[in-house]
């Protein structure tokens, strides 16, 4: 494993002392442990960690969503565990974007292989949605390039192909995309009626 910058969100000393054990054992890490809840997503953008770690004795709702928030998981991975759960705490857990969920799991030969999972995972999960982000993007491209098709076959009595190949050729002179220059025709389009 490479040397990572991690936090740890625990209160109590001893189960912090218990997670920083577990970390120096899997390897020379730059670990912080906070303590307090109070400023934890400004604590943890100052330090810009790799991944966090958060210990929740007894988790409601609400302190999940926090802590989840403020460890800000789509930009990092996020391990929490927990010492009791229920079905809608674990589902909050995930949906808040924890990277592992982990009940009644806090023992220090277990943090490495679970540290590796939510990286492996977070990963995953930054790949799908960039990809999703892309498909989308791509979308949005394909129906303003169908509506600038279909304005110019109304404006020039063009047939698809003819309006398609119009746009195509126009980008290439322009050196430009051709959604770019579908978008700049919807929108003058838009202007004139």
């Amino acid at each position: 494993m490479t040397r990572l910058s991690i936090i740890v969100v625990e209160q109590d000393r001893e189960r912090a002392l218990k997670i920083v054990d577990g970390l120096v054992a899997s390897g020379a890490h730059d670990v912080v442990v906070i303590a307090e809840a109070a400023g934890l997503a400004r604590r943890i953008a100052e330090h810009k960690p790799d991944i966090v770690l958060i210990d929740v004795a007894n988790p409601s709702r609400d302190v999940l969503e926090e802590l989840a928030l403020a460890s800000s998981p789509m930009e990092r991975p996020v391990a929490m565990f927990v010492d009791r759960s229920d079905v809608q705490l674990t589902r909050a857990a995930i949906e808040a974007g924890v990277s592992a969920y982990v009940v009644d799991g806090l023992q220090p030969e277990r943090i490495k292989p679970i540290l590796d999972a939510a990286i492996a995972r977070f990963h995953m999960f930054q790949k799908v949605r960039a990809e999703l982000a892309t498909t989308k993007a791509a979308l949005e491209d394909r129906k303003i390039i169908d509506r600038a098709k279909a304005i110019l076959m109304k404006a020039r009595g063009m047939d698809e192909e003819e309006a398609y190949a119009l746009l195509r050729k126009t980008a290439m002179d322009q050196n430009r995309r051709v959604a770019d220059i579908a978008q700049q025709l919807v929108m003058a389009a838009g202007l004139l009626t």
